[in-house]
């Protein structure tokens, strides 16, 4: 059977065998946790040499998910890379949360994924040979469910397993979905509830905490959630943001963008800068998985979603009543996030509600999009 959103997750050989190190145990940062901080990277990448290919459409100048390159007969190729370390102890269900976070840098595109190829780094030395060809599995069923194929990959042996893909997709060139172009009066939709990198964090067995001195020096106790916490959380992130995209047919979409590492307002803060314009969020609108705003009350909060509320607090604007908590929600880290969607207001509630009917997790319609200020986003209680 292979585990859907709705499957709980399942019980592994790793964790039959107490002699077997924990997958999540290998790593300080899980999933998206574990990428380069933002405005670190955009520093970074602003220093490289601008491509000159004319065909190019889409590159890394502004930020957007994936490369888009046309090809004859007004269609484009989209590519994407995406891999990290482990977010769950089981090997199966690790291989479908990133597979599952690869694919979405192509929904976000508006794309179809047709092609992947499988980037592993896993310890022979010290996990077993069936535990990677677990997380092998999970990552091809995931590329089924979204009607592509797994053609080939690049293994390494290495001491912190990490796993994710290379994805093709293909779009037509007049239906490609940005991260920029929302404008002033657009409104924003979001696709999957907040909490992911909390509840994860949470739910690490407490082998990875004991390895975390972090977590020692804090004295912060682990596994502090239920099973049916964790297994929303694992739902959510093995969740195609497939439903989310083919619910655009028919709407005036105008920037989309997948929630990831860099938390809802890195991710909203990116698009705001691409487009030219200021977001308003409502954190009263923003959905968030059951237990979320719990554990951030008891400090159990990723060194990445720490990292960025830090970053992004000085380039937003926090209005009275939004507590400390609250901002660290809206930044929190996403391993396989939903898609952020700008479209005209008048559109947002029909286009949240298609994408409820259509599977995707959640369909909240979490702000809007106004003239630009000095700050690129404006928090609101």
């Amino acid at each position: 059977m292979t585990p859907s959103r709705s499957s709980p997750p399942t019980r592994s050989a790793q964790d039959a065998s107490p002699a077997l190190r924990p997958l999540s145990t290998f790593a300080s940062s899980a999933g998206c946790a574990c990428k380069i901080p933002q405005f670190d990277l955009s520093a970074i990448l602003s220093k490289l040499p601008a491509a000159s290919d004319p065909n190019l459409l889409v590159g890394h100048a502004e930020s957007d998910d994936a490369a888009v390159y046309r090809i004859p007969g007004g269609h484009a190729v989209v590519q994407t890379i995406d891999f990290f370390t482990p977010v769950v102890d089981d090997p199966r269900l690790f291989g479908q949360i990133a597979a599952t976070n690869a694919l979405s840098d192509v929904y976000a595109m508006r794309g179809r994924p047709v092609l992947a190829l499988a980037v592993a780094a896993f310890p022979m030395k010290v996990l077993p040979a069936e535990m990677l060809q677990e997380i092998l599995r999970g990552g091809a069923e995931k590329v089924v469910e979204a009607g592509a194929v797994v053609g080939g990959g690049h293994s390494i042996d290495h001491d912190i397993p990490l796993y994710g893909l290379s994805v093709t997709g293909v779009v037509e060139e007049s239906r490609i979905t940005r991260n920029k172009g929302a404008r002033p009066g657009d409104a924003l939709v979001l696709t999957k509830p907040l909490g992911i990198g909390v509840t994860i964090r949470a739910g690490r067995s407490d082998s990875a905490a004991a390895s975390s001195a972090s977590a020692r020096e804090a004295g912060t106790p682990q596994r502090r959630l239920s099973d049916a916490a964790l297994e929303e959380a694992v739902g959510v992130m093995c969740t195609l943001n497939r439903a989310a995209m083919e619910a655009m047919e028919g709407f005036t979409i105008r920037a989309v963008t997948d929630v990831t590492g860099f938390g809802l307002l890195g991710h909203l803060y990116e698009m705001m800068f691409a487009s030219g314009t200021t977001a308003e969020v409502s954190v009263g609108s923003v959905p968030l998985l059951s237990q979320a705003r719990r554990l951030v009350a008891e400090g159990v909060v990723p060194g990445g979603s720490k990292a960025n509320a830090q970053n992004l607090r000085a380039r937003a604007e926090v209005a009275d009543g939004v507590s400390d908590e609250d901002f660290l929600l809206l930044s929190d880290a996403q391993t396989s996030g939903g898609l952020l969607v700008a479209l005209p207001e008048a559109e947002a509630a029909a286009y949240a509600a298609r994408c409820l009917e259509m599977g995707a997790p959640a369909g909240a319609v979490i702000g809007r999009v106004v003239e630009p200020r000095p700050e690129r986003l404006s928090v609101r209680r």
